[in-house]
């Protein structure tokens, strides 16, 4: 994981991040990381599996159609790459 350091942070800052991470039983430090997760990594943001399993739905795919599937999926481990 990175490091970040933030300087100069106004001292009125610094006591409504140390007051709003004991509201949630938090330390300061892990406080100040949910606000910047959720900063930058919105709700709304569009996951793999579920954008995977919109668009099983949206074309009718049931679990049966995922057990056929299963059944001839070929599970021969692939061969490493060769640059040589």
């Amino acid at each position: 994981m990175a490091i970040l350091t933030v300087r100069n942070v106004p001292d009125e800052v610094h006591r409504a991040l140390r007051l709003r991470a004991a509201q949630h039983g938090r330390s300061t430090e892990a406080e100040v990381r949910e606000i910047l997760a959720t900063a930058v990594k919105p709700e709304k943001r569009v996951r793999m599996g579920d954008a995977l399993t919109a668009i099983g739905r949206k074309i009718g795919l049931s679990n049966e159609d995922f057990a056929a599937l299963e059944g001839v999926r070929d599970r021969t481990p692939a061969k490493p790459l060769d640059f040589d």
